[in-house]
């Protein structure tokens, strides 16, 4: 598994409702074949996270993680999500089996837990790792691997910071 970079840049999101714009704002960049992966804590704001971004991407159905199902699917206009909770993953070759790549391509990949499996998530991805700041306020590392999430991770904290 990767280690997060000790300088790798961070937005800071003051309620639910920041980390779920910065999620819209992702979902609206996202095209066929990309994968995000969403890091952190119980607690720490990933499904909110999924939430924007599904909104971003169009998606009308609540987005939630299930207890027992590993991958939901929503219709977008104009991409399909895919997202996937591994939480309760016991056995990383049952993501394997969910052949993640080949779904990623008919629409846009969003993991929940992706350290449950780390060897089954495709080299190329968007990385946001999201920690406690507070009751309410969450941190969020953002990290592109391969020169398209590279591009999108740094238009991300632009537009970010150029909001404050």
């Amino acid at each position: 598994e990767r280690s997060p970079r000790v300088n790798a840049p961070a937005i800071h999101c003051v309620t639910p409702g920041t980390t779920r714009k910065l999620g819209e704002r992702l979902g609206r960049m996202l095209r066929a074949g990309d994968v995000v992966l969403l890091s952190g804590e119980l607690g720490a704001g990933k499904t909110v996270l999924a939430q924007g971004i599904g909104r971003g991407l169009g998606v009308t159905d609540p987005i939630k993680s299930s207890s027992f199902v590993i991958m939901n699917e929503y219709e977008g206009a104009p991409l399909r999500l895919y997202h996937a909770d591994l939480y309760r993953l016991e056995d990383p070759e049952q993501v394997a089996e969910l052949a993640l790549d080949e779904l990623a391509a008919n629409g846009v990949l969003v993991v929940e837990w992706p350290e449950r499996a780390p060897d089954e998530m495709p080299p190329e991805h968007l990385l946001l790792r999201l920690a406690y700041n507070g009751a309410r306020a969450r941190t969020i590392q953002i990290e592109g691997f391969g020169p398209r999430y590279e591009e999108m991770a740094r238009k991300l904290m632009v537009r970010s910071h150029a909001r404050k």
